[in-house]
């Protein structure tokens, strides 16, 4: 019985279990039918959405206007003031038709831009499921789908914009191109609507203008290809201006042939053997008839690059930077005779742009281009090495970016070499010894230059020239010094430039603001600015390029009154040169770069083909600098200045000093030069200068009215300022002193005892500055007793001021016994003695001791020599001749007993005195002796 229970129990479960399985296969399916139905229904609703979008897209597509296919619309060029300047458009061309079409040329094409051309009816859905992956995957608009058909629509109807809405456009317009035209006539279009660079449309004109061939039946394999690959980007495969992109384009035009089956790869490889010169014709110049062809040349590269759409069909408004009085001027400065010579092929190209904006405001295309038409631009278009122009960008602003290095930074100019042992020289092979950065970028010393791209690194000074829109795959150091493999335009270096004037904001120089398609819709061209550089690199660059200006190589450019920073550079051809039977050193390229607040300027002179006769005499040389000393005093209104960031601190340092240091309270004026530093890196240490002293005062003379009771004081200064002081000090007998301050050339001295000697020291001051004193004394007359004659020697009348034998022969011990002065430091000679010989050595120079004031004349032959110690006052006549010679002890009285023994009135005369040797001198002047 247990069995059959267990038995019963089991298949009641087993049952049970059973009916479980069923219920849940049951539900799995029921999840899969409603997984399934629901991406039926999305599928259908994306469907009805698709459709909806494409119908609301297309409801505004413009009608299939035949006209337009036929008739391409001219386009308006106009100025930074809306006004009109040039209609583009109404060429004549070399229309083709179908029959005319090489088939080589024709397999190129397809095989380039659309292999299913003869397969698809206006919409390729392979090629638009390739595109479309190719967009999921790296972004809308990564990849294009169009076909040929598609491709000739947008040209005649559609902006060039990538957008869902312009695409359902262009294919709803392509299916019904493709239902009114045959297949031929799509590709006849197509042919004759493509642009080609250089203002050429249509590959009848492309032909002609490239290969010299008027007959498409006569192009070859790599010709055909190369006119196949250019249509993708014009302006960047022009064989003229790119050949070695031209050739990897033609190349890969060739490989798609044989990718498709129209070559084979033997017939591929035979083609891509041949050089992309040797295809080429002479570069045509069209006849001119459009003006400022220099500047619209430009806004044609522009709009093609940007927009890509045909300016000479697409009925376009194009806004513009022009400034139409600077074109003006610039192609008068170009073709005057005022600063050119008449030198064979000479040539030269203007760039002015806005260096706040980056807007182009003039391009000087080259000179006497009234009968050409987009001809080689040497404004836009790579012309040569920049020389020494590019050391701001290279060298010196690195080495202030990336490791703040002021502009006294000291480099020693000496003899050097590049790292692999080849010698540098600087132009002349001159070297300066230790200079500060400003120096070596004022005076373009090149060794200095090198040594401050090599503390920069290589890698760090590419990767801030790059920033400045130079495009450098790599640098070497060569360059530092403008030694550039690639050639660069005065275009490229005025945007550069201009970031240095703009606080360290870079905006790519732009042609073209916006351009307005027939529909109305907009497109904005302008480039967005970029910070580059801090604005202390770009300050102090502009700081020191105004050196360059005002007192460096490009002196001749300097307008007064203008904020103006430029620098020069030229070129050499080096080895080169002896392929045109020129020297090393002889100059191919003349430039200089310059900038105000409001505009900048690249200027080039050169060559339009090198030969024996292409270098640059000093003279040409110059032309640069006058060009733009001419350009900018037109147009610069002198308004506007660089403002120093607070990023940067001027202070005034000591001249050589280095590390610098900063000028001290005593340091001259003349050693003191202003530098620039990056907050924070700024010098501590002073200088250690002493005062420098001050000229001493000339002519110091003191005399005495009696009637006053006063002495007066004065003297001249040829060195006086408004901040110069005079201090005068006198001290009696006593050695009682009283200092008096005053900015006149003289005081007084009132209340002045009878008897009492008196020395007066001046001194001149300016600040902390001092000059030695220039010293006078006087003994103010009364107060003396007459004597008896005493028994000196007896005067000789010889003016040798020993009349009396001193005060009246008293022999005192004081004043001499004979009334000689034997100290002969005393101003001249002997001081007062009666000769007062002009001894120049112990009174010092002539007028302050020497000759005036101790020698010749207030201590030699005025004061203590001729007129008050020796002809006149104690030799001829107060001594001499008349008081102490002739009438008292000279000729009259001067053989008796040592003078008369009436006392005299006693004199006020002006006795000097020299601190450092004492009175001596001053032996007395009673009845007619020497003072």
């Amino acid at each position: 019985m247990s069995g059959e229970y267990r038995s019963r129990v089991e298949r009641k479960q087993a049952a049970k279990q059973t009916k479980q399985k069923k219920a849940k296969k049951k539900r799995g399916r029921s999840w899969l039918k409603a997984i399934a139905i629901a991406i039926v229904l999305m599928i259908a609703l994306g469907a009805i959405g698709g459709v909806a979008a494409f119908a609301y897209f297309v409801k505004d597509a413009p009608p299939l206007d035949e006209a337009k296919i036929k008739d391409p619309l001219s386009s308006t060029v106009y100025d930074m003031s809306g006004k009109k300047v040039a209609e583009l458009g109404g060429y004549k061309r070399t229309y083709i038709s179908y029959k005319d079409v090489p088939k080589v040329l024709e397999n190129a094409v397809l095989a380039t831009e659309d292999a299913r051309f003869y397969e698809h009816h206006g919409i390729d859905i392979v090629r638009l499921a390739g595109a479309v992956i190719a967009n999921i995957r790296e972004g809308f608009g990564a990849e294009g789908g169009s076909t040929i058909t598609q491709q000739v629509v947008k040209m005649t109807f559609l902006s060039s914009k990538k957008t869902l809405e312009r695409k359902a456009q262009e294919a709803w317009l392509a299916l019904q191109l493709e239902q009114k035209y045959s297949k031929h006539e799509i590709l006849e279009m197509y042919l004759n609507k493509i642009y080609y660079s250089d203002g050429i449309y249509g590959v009848a004109r492309a032909a002609e203008y490239y290969f010299g061939k008027t007959n498409l039946k006569e192009l070859t394999l790599p010709e055909a290809a190369l006119l196949a690959g250019m249509p993708q980007s014009p302006n960047r495969y022009n064989p003229y201006d790119h050949p070695e992109a031209a050739k990897k384009r033609r190349d890969t035009v060739l490989s798609l042939m044989v990718k498709h089956g129209f070559i084979s790869a033997e017939e591929a490889e035979k083609a891509k053997q041949v050089p992309i010169k040797s295809m080429l014709t002479e570069r045509k110049k069209p006849q001119n008839s459009v003006p400022y062809d220099a500047f619209i040349d430009e806004v044609i590269k522009e709009v093609t690059d940007k927009a890509n759409v045909n300016v000479f069909e697409d009925g376009l408004k194009i806004y513009t930077t022009l400034d139409q009085e600077a074109q003006s001027y610039v192609e008068k400065l170009l073709n005057s005779d005022q600063h050119f010579t008449a030198k064979k092929d000479l040539q030269s190209g203007i760039a002015l742009v806005d260096t706040k904006t980056g807007a182009i405001r003039a391009l000087g295309g080259g000179r006497h281009r009234d009968n050409i038409e987009f001809g080689f631009n040497y404004a836009i278009q790579p012309v040569g090495q920049p020389g020494s122009t590019i050391k701001p960008i290279l060298d010196y602003g690195p080495a202030i970016e990336y490791l703040k290095w002021s502009t006294a930074h000291i480099l020693v100019d000496e003899p050097y070499t590049y790292s692999d042992g080849t010698p540098i020289r600087n132009a002349g092979g001159r070297y300066a010894g230790p200079v500060t950065v400003r120096n070596a970028l004022t005076w373009s010393r090149n060794i200095p230059a090198l040594k401050t791209f090599q503390a920069v690194g290589k890698e760090r000074a590419r990767e801030f020239a790059n920033r400045l829109g130079m495009g450098f795959d790599e640098v070497y150091e060569p360059y530092a010094i403008g030694g550039i493999s690639r050639y660069v335009s005065p275009l490229q270096m005025a945007g550069a430039y201009a970031a240095f004037g703009n606080n360290g904001v870079y905006t790519k120089p732009y042609a073209v603001t916006k351009i307005v398609f027939p529909d109305g819709t907009e497109m904005d061209l302008k480039p967005k600015p970029k910070r580059v550089m801090h604005d202390y690199t770009a300050y102090m660059i502009t700081d020191m390029l105004k050196s360059v200006i005002r007192s460096g190589t490009g002196r001749s450019a300097y307008v007064p009154g203008l904020e103006l920073a430029g620098k020069t550079g030229t070129t050499n051809y080096g080895k080169d040169g002896a392929k045109f039977g020129l020297k090393r050193d002889d100059v191919p390229d003349s430039w200089i770069i310059g900038y105000t607040p409001n505009y900048t300027a690249a200027i080039w002179v050169g060559f339009s083909k090198k030969s024996e006769t292409a270098t640059l005499g000093g003279r040409e040389q110059r032309i640069p600098k006058l060009l733009l000393k001419d350009l900018m005093s037109h147009l610069d209104d002198g308004s506007g200045e660089f403002q120093r960031p607070d990023s940067v601190v001027k202070l005034p340092i000591k001249k050589g000093t280095n590390p610098p240091k900063l000028a001290g309270k005593y340091t001259p004026e003349s050693d003191i030069t202003y530098e620039l530093f990056v907050r924070g890196t700024e010098p501590t240490k002073v200088a250690k200068d002493e005062p420098e002293e001050l000229p001493a005062v000339k002519g110091l003379a003191a005399s005495y009215d009696q009637a006053a009771n006063m002495i007066s004081v004065s003297w001249s200064y040829d060195e006086k300022t408004d901040d110069t002081l005079f201090e005068v000090r006198i001290k009696d007998e006593q050695g009682h002193t009283e200092t008096v301050t005053t900015k006149d050339l003289g005081v007084t001295v009132t209340n002045v005892a009878p008897g009492a000697s008196y020395t007066i020291a001046v001194y001149a001051k300016e600040g902390e500055r001092m000059s030695k004193p220039a010293i006078t004394s006087i003994r103010i007359p009364g107060g003396e007793q007459p004597t008896a004659p005493g028994n000196g020697a007896n005067g000789d009348g010889n003016n040798r001021g020993a009349g009396n034998g001193g005060t009246n022969g008293d022999n005192s011990d004081d004043h001499g016994g004979n009334g000689n002065n034997q100290n002969n430091n005393n101003g001249g000679n002997s001081g007062n003695n009666g000769n007062g010989n002009e001894d120049r050595d112990d009174g010092g120079e002539e007028d302050n001791g020497g000759k005036d004031n101790g020698g010749k004349d207030n201590g030699g032959k005025d004061n203590g020599g001729k007129d008050n110690g020796g002809k006149d006052n104690g030799g001829k006549d107060n001594g001499g001749k008349d008081n102490g010679g002739k009438d008292n002890g000279g000729e009259d009285n001067g053989q008796g007993n040592g003078g008369a023994t009436t006392p005299t009135k006693p004199t006020t005369p002006t006795t000097p005195t020299n601190p450092q040797s004492g009175n001596s001198g001053n032996a007395g002047m009673r009845n007619g002796s020497r003072q």
